[in-house]
């Protein structure tokens, strides 16, 4: 407001003043179609008027702009949250989901390595046996062997005509 009236002030001390010239003889004359003084600042005050309620206008709409922005911003921002936690829930599920099946793998993996170990076990055990059995294999073909041969000299020798029936049975 301060403003305004300084402008007016110095608008109704320019216009009546006379201009001032190099040479003071000179006198100034109104000009015949000048202006009522009073008229001119009752102008002067409407169009001030005018200019402040365009600026008043220009102020409401940029605050209602402004607010509109506020509002959409806000708005972006909450749906962006939603999101965001919405991210995060799926997220948790999919740790949760993936640990389980980890779980669940590793399980599987320790019973498939008690298996492996068991089956160890029994292929060790299975191969002793082998090894034992064919250890008596060989000691009973090595009985078998010394019992024929025993058989063979003291058949063969105690009774020599039966030499011919023991081999062909041989």
């Amino acid at each position: 407001m301060y403003l305004f009236a300084t402008s007016l002030n110095c608008m109704a001390q320019r216009s009546s003043r006379a201009p001032v010239g190099g040479d003071e003889d000179v006198l100034s004359f109104p000009s015949p179609l000048a202006p009522d003084k009073g008229a001119t600042a009752l102008d002067l005050v409407f169009q001030a008027a005018d200019v402040f309620r365009g600026m008043e206008e220009r102020a409401r709409e940029t605050e209602a702009r402004a607010q509109s922005l506020c509002t959409s911003a806000l708005e972006r921002l909450r749906l962006a949250e939603t999101r965001a936690e919405a991210a995060e829930r799926a997220q948790r599920e999919l740790i949760i989901t993936a640990e389980r099946k980890l779980q669940h793998a590793c399980r599987a993996l320790e019973q498939a390595q008690s298996c492996i170990e068991a089956q160890k076990d029994k292929l060790t055990a299975a191969e002793l046996r082998a090894e034992v059995a064919e250890a008596e294999t060989r000691q009973a073909r090595e009985a078998l062997a010394l019992v024929e041969e025993a058989i063979r000299k003291r058949l063969l020798c105690a009774n020599p005509h039966a030499d011919g029936r023991l081999a062909a049975v041989a």
